[in-house]
């Protein structure tokens, strides 16, 4: 844990990576559910 500390970048980065990868993986699935949801269009 103490690396953390050190250098916070090892923390940091992948954290972000992570973070980016769920809100692109929750819009793609918003485009997709708009998109192929038949009760939604009116």
């Amino acid at each position: 844990i103490e690396y953390m500390q050190v250098s916070p970048q090892l923390v940091l980065w992948p954290g972000i990576a992570i973070s980016l990868t769920v809100l692109s993986v929750n819009y793609i699935g918003d485009g997709f559910r708009d998109a192929l949801d038949p009760r939604l269009r009116r």
